[in-house]
């Protein structure tokens, strides 16, 4: 499954060129993940690849800062599902819904304060971006007790998540991919 959901990634998601990321560095390389996330195929093998992950863990859920995350989300409340250990799952927004609740996490309704959960990201850098939404998943009353992504580009992300006591298991390194290239 790895091998196949690799060549697809590098196929749909990957691109060379000049590019901004969100932390503000410039790469000559991208990866956007959510067309790999949206394709029928990679959407299952994300979906099965992340539910490997998580056996074994005490989680109630998973969940993930909206837009990288959605895809993956979905595809892991799916695939739960069948595999019969049914997750249920939340959105982080980016910023608070403005009216009703105010809410940040979308989905909170499934959880209990207190349930353990994962949260899914597709690309990790320096971790910025999924640093802030564990803080809002926490200020929510949810624990987290695992941080899994598609890629980790291998660019400090790592190392900013384990400052902050999480550790990070990616299905892929840059490295990872690169070999794959070939």
């Amino acid at each position: 499954m790895k091998q196949r959901l690799a060549r697809i990634i590098l196929d749909k998601s990957y691109r060379e060129g000049d590019f901004v990321l969100t932390s503000g560095r410039k790469s000559d390389y991208y990866f956007d993940c959510k067309p790999t996330a949206l394709h029928p195929e990679g959407s299952y093998l994300l979906g099965n690849i992340f539910c490997d992950m998580l056996s074994g863990l005490d989680v109630q859920g998973v969940g993930g800062m909206t837009l990288g995350a959605d895809p993956l989300v979905s595809a892991v409340t799916v695939m739960s599902y069948i595999g019969k250990r049914p997750l249920p799952g939340f959105i982080v927004r980016k910023q608070s819904k403005g009216h009703g609740t105010n809410q940040f996490l979308e989905g909170l309704v499934n959880f209990q304060p207190g349930d353990k959960v994962a949260m899914l990201e597709d690309v990790v850098t320096t971790g910025g971006t999924l640093l802030k939404a564990c803080e809002r998943v926490r200020d929510a009353g949810l624990t987290i007790v695992a941080v899994l992504a598609v890629l980790d580009r291998q660019e400090g992300g790592r190392e900013n998540l384990a400052a902050a006591g999480y550790d990070l298991n990616a299905i892929f390194t840059r490295a990872d991919l690169v070999a794959a290239k070939g």
